[in-house]
């Protein structure tokens, strides 16, 4: 009987991916210097029409992810959300967060698929999340204020687009702020 036990454990055991132990993923990417430097190039532009291929290259930083494995589940979470698949976009995105914690975007893309399916509640904490990981991430600052926004709470919204705001004065969420928009931010 208990050599059946054991040999039950065993085999359970040896049927455990070996790489699920040992796959930790890598630190974060430091993208600090160069999203520094697009925010100085954003802020210093002096027509809108020059500010999108910059903010394209902070989204470009922003979903780099850590390793291969991070990207793969990232860009299936998110060709999920394009195509509407909820469900699938949740399950590589949470898989994402589990395998890489640390990494912003895992959450902010989880925060978009709730937010897509009108669970504002639900994105808040994933969007605190994110921020509280990449304190300078547009999109959930963004995604912050627009989901206060959706909740009704225009005022909560306004802490987290002002920050946004004064990463890049040209932003169009900038219509959303309760002073005017000339006024200091």
């Amino acid at each position: 009987m208990r050599h059946t036990i054991f040999a039950s454990f065993m085999s359970a055991l040896a049927a455990i991916p070996v790489t699920g132990w040992a796959e930790t993923c890598p630190l974060n990417k430091d993208i600090a210097a160069a999203e520094s430097e697009l925010f100085v190039q954003i802020r210093q532009a002096q027509r809108g029409d020059v500010v999108p291929p910059l903010s394209d290259a902070l989204w470009e930083l922003w979903t780099d992810a850590p390793d291969d494995k991070a990207q793969a589940l990232l860009d299936e979470g998110m060709r999920a959300l394009r195509l509407g698949d909820y469900r699938l976009a949740e399950l590589r995105l949470d898989e994402l967060i589990a395998y890489c914690p640390n990494y912003a975007e895992g959450y902010n893309q989880r925060a978009f698929a709730e937010y897509l399916q009108f669970n504002y509640s639900a994105a808040l904490p994933l969007l605190d999340q994110a921020e509280s990981l990449s304190p300078r991430h547009l999109g959930v600052l963004t995604g912050k204020a627009l989901t206060h926004v959706a909740l009704g709470d225009v005022e909560a919204a306004q802490e987290p687009l002002k920050k946004a705001v004064r990463l890049n004065p040209w932003l169009s969420e900038r219509a959303l702020l309760l002073e005017p928009l000339g006024q200091e931010l």
